[in-house]
């Protein structure tokens, strides 16, 4: 493996100097990586493709490093998933959508935003707080929509190459063709797999999982300016395997025995999706969508000597009506939606199947004069076989307060079924026992989870030393009236699932500074407090794997661009995390007791790239340059079907420094 790492380096290095030029282009202007404008009535952030690029996005999960609106972490020592966060609270709580139809959901909570490889994705809209009624009632803590590259848009060929020294190496490969001036279609292939086995601190455990994953789309557009009628049709397959355990275990020899523990997970996945709309021909503040998707998941998965197996059919649709009353002011999108899902849940022998179903109305009016004053009123009714019939509301008030400055409230409700094992399916790597203490709800005999989310966040743009800066504050709370609490914190053998007894919520404090520091360098900086308490059967304790206070810092740097569209970029980033609550692990023995808070620690990662020309770029990178490695990642790894195993306390990275190199080819 090293030397491969050190082929790609030399490659690098010495192709940047050579004179070989595959393409000349002239690049006029600069595209930013983050955008955040003053007009928009909600708290929304759009992540371009070119902040995609600054770092090693192979897929989804690991698109927001150098965001400071999401917090990615670990979720366990074994599979190597980066979790997501906003607001303190977890992916489950965020509303994530692809081209605003629902993806990561049910079924795919844990790994299904690593199933969306990051070179498809055009960009990344990030709304803090209640989300639009348009898109659902899941929404709690905010919105990630996905938007995937347009056929229309995209160039004919597109290559990209990927090794790292965890002996991850990937391939994707884009196919672009516009048959017509209507008609365009795009094929997008992607294959990854790690082929290496890596034990960097001698638990016995690999740092990282071996497997692969094949993943294929084809999407198709048609447009037709003069009629007013766009239609996209995708569909998609996907097969991802992961083998994580000790180094030694074989599946063919030990699955499902106590000769080495190992684990498995399978997953197939087939998503077939579409969208027509059409625009009025003679008023074009008008339009009426209709959105269909279709999706198969089935995991099938063992973890040590415990099996779990999964499969969601799920159903979607949404008919949407937009217009305008008496003047474009005054808008509004109203419309119905029905969403059906079939679960076939298995929790070792125990048969946990359910079908869910639901239909629900909406109407959002949005007033807007553009220059000072917006607010966006939301409400929706909704029916659902297990939550019962309910009301969502929701608002989002904008004001421009004084120049290049925006105030902006919003406030509302959000009500989810807990989706307790899939959601939570990590902890099926230890030695608890899992415990349903409630039987009167109708999910796994809990209730629904319900919560309001409060948000207020104030802007303002100026000039330092002549320079263009920005500062914003951002203030977030989340009450639950109810919640799936998952209690680790009241026994080390056992974790609890329950209906709230008590209070639990959220507050998020977020400061944000950003500056040019001279021209083609930029500094991005924040700081982040949480604030989050449940009360668990042994009392009220912060939420555990979060830490209290963040800081947040990337500094990026291009040099200017010649004729032939020559560049270097450097992108450097460091995340400073306090200490975190951990796990109840008290009555363990002294090895395998963890403290009741988690270290401090700082991870620093950075990519430079070279861009030869417009058709082609090389770029070299590092994560967690510093080498910070969690101690004691795995508990009772000397004795994995003890009584003090768990692999699922995670606060830091797992695997020490990673590097890796890459090399992007276009065709245009």
């Amino acid at each position: 493996m090293k030397n491969t790492m050190l082929f790609f380096s030399l490659l690098f290095f010495t192709y940047s100097f050579s004179q070989q030029e595959l393409q000349e282009v002239k690049i006029k202007t600069a595209q930013k990586g983050l955008k955040k404008s003053l007009k928009g009535t909600s708290n929304t952030t759009i992540v371009t493709s070119k902040e995609l690029l600054k770092a090693a996005c192979c897929n989804l999960a690991e698109s927001f490093e150098t965001n400071p609106s999401i917090d990615v972490n670990f979720s366990d020592a074994l599979t190597g998933t980066k979790q997501i966060k906003m607001l303190g609270l977890t992916s489950p709580y965020i509303m994530i959508t692809e081209e605003n139809i629902p993806s990561v959901r049910g079924a795919s909570q844990a790994y299904g935003m690593s199933f969306t490889p990051g070179t498809w994705v055009e960009s990344i809209q990030i709304t803090k707080g209640a989300g639009s009624v348009v898109n659902g009632y899941e929404s709690i803590s905010g919105q990630i929509n996905t938007e995937l590259l347009k056929p229309m848009d995209d160039i004919p060929f597109f290559l990209n190459a990927y090794g790292d020294s965890s002996s991850r190496f990937e391939l994707n490969t884009h196919f672009n063709s516009k048959l017509n001036d209507k008609w365009a279609t795009s094929l997008l292939v992607h294959g990854s797999g790690r082929f290496g086995k890596n034990d960097s601190n001698d638990d016995g455990f690999l740092d990282n999982p071996t497997g692969k994953q094949l993943n294929v789309t084809n999407r198709w557009q048609y447009t037709n300016a003069e009629t007013g009628w766009i239609s996209f049709v995708n569909a998609r397959f996907m097969k991802d395997e992961k083998l994580s355990g000790q180094v030694k275990f074989d599946p063919d020899r030990d699955k499902l025995t106590t000769n080495y523990w190992g684990s498995e997970i399978e997953t197939e996945r087939f998503d077939f999706s579409s969208k027509v709309g059409y625009v009025f021909k003679d008023m074009p503040y008008q339009s009426i969508g209709f959105q269909n998707a279709f999706s198969l998941h089935d995991q099938q998965s063992y973890y040590g000597l415990n099996q779990y197996n999964i499969k969601q059919q799920s159903f979607y649709s949404n008919l949407i009506f937009n217009s305008i009353i008496d003047n474009t002011r005054n808008k509004f999108s109203t419309g119905i939606n029905f969403a059906l899902d079939n679960y076939t849940e298995f929790v070792n022998t125990f048969d946990v199947s359910r079908i869910d179903n639901s239909i629900g109305a909406f109407f959002e009016y949005t007033f807007d004069d553009s220059d000072k004053f917006s607010y966006i009123l939301g409400a929706r009714i909704d029916n659902h076989n297990r939550l019962g019939t309910f009301f969502t509301p929701r608002v989002h008030f904008k004001y421009n307060v004084f120049e290049n400055s925006v105030l902006r409230l919003s406030a509302g409700r959000g009500k989810r079924a807990a989706n307790i094992f899939a959601e939570n399916q990590i902890l099926f790597a230890s030695s608890r026992q899992f415990s349903v203490l409630d039987n009167d709800g109708k999910i796994y005999g809990l209730n629904a989870e319900i919560a309001w989310n409060y948000g207020i966040s104030f802007t303002q743009k100026f000039k330092l030393f002549s320079k263009s800066a920005d500062v914003t504050l951002d203030f977030y709370r989340t009450d639950f009236q109810n919640q799936a609490v998952v209690d680790v914190m009241s026994s080390t053998q056992e974790v609890y699932f329950f209906n709230l007894k008590g209070k639990s919520f959220a507050n998020s404090l977020q400061l944000d500074f950003n500056i040019e520091l001279k021209k083609h360098l930029n500094l991005r900086t924040a700081y982040k407090y949480y604030d989050i308490e449940t009360d668990y059967l042994s009392g009220t304790f912060q939420r555990p794997l979060q830490a209290k206070h963040r800081v947040f810092a990337n500094i990026e740097y291009e040099t200017h661009i010649l004729d032939k569209g020559q560049q270097w970029k450097f992108d450097f980033t460091t995340n400073w995390l306090g200490k975190q609550q951990l796990p109840n692990t008290a009555s363990n023995p002294d090895q395998d007791r963890l403290p009741n808070f988690s270290p401090s620690f700082a991870v620093m990662n950075f990519q430079v790239t070279r861009t030869f020309s417009g058709a082609f770029e090389m770029y070299f990178g590092g994560e967690n340059i510093g080498n910070y490695k969690q101690n004691k990642a795995i508990l009772g790894s000397e004795n994995p079907f003890g009584p003090t195993f768990d692999a699922s306390i995670a606060y830091a990275p797992v695997f020490g420094s990673m590097y890796y190199a890459g090399l992007r080819f276009k065709i245009k």
